[in-house]
């Protein structure tokens, strides 16, 4: 029984414990990398068959409304893309690279902008996405600016 409690107290201290939350991290950031994959190939997928079915089928006049569609499903795929460089990333230097966090959300308010009905939004959703975005991007120089000084 004492070589139990002392088997328990071993692994209690800060080294061992702080090398096993390290590897459970390693895991989930690799069971993440392995589903985000299966995100990315679904997604493809349904580009690929909305591709096929709307160009197909819409007539010239529509097509702009079906372009923005096309536009925010590329736009989705390259976001799921910039998710999975941010767990690979972490995977690499087991820290989070703000700047990929950051670039990450500049295309999440850019797909948001690029995509928005105007004839459905308010002025102030507008103004939303425009504050959003000004703070994204000098959060990004001064981000930048750092990184160039190390």
């Amino acid at each position: 029984m004492r070589k139990l409690f002392q088997r328990i107290r071993e692994a209690s201290k800060d080294e061992k414990f702080m090398h096993l939350v390290e590897n459970i991290e390693v895991v989930v950031s690799k069971i993440l990398s392995l589903l985000m994959l299966v995100v990315i190939f679904v997604a493809i997928l349904d580009l690929g068959i909305f591709l096929y079915k709307e160009l197909l089928s819409t007539t010239y006049a529509k097509f702009h409304t079906t372009l923005f569609k096309i536009f925010g499903l590329f736009l989705n795929i390259l976001i799921a893309l910039e998710i999975l460089e941010n767990i690979t990333g972490y995977l690499k230097k087991h820290v989070l690279q703000v700047e990929l966090v950051i670039v990450t959300s500049l295309i999440a308010v850019a797909r948001k902008i690029i995509i928005l009905d105007l004839e459905k939004v308010q002025g102030i959703d507008i103004i939303g996405l425009g504050i959003a975005l000004l703070a994204l991007s000098i959060s990004y120089w001064i981000i930048r600016a750092t990184n160039a000084k190390h």
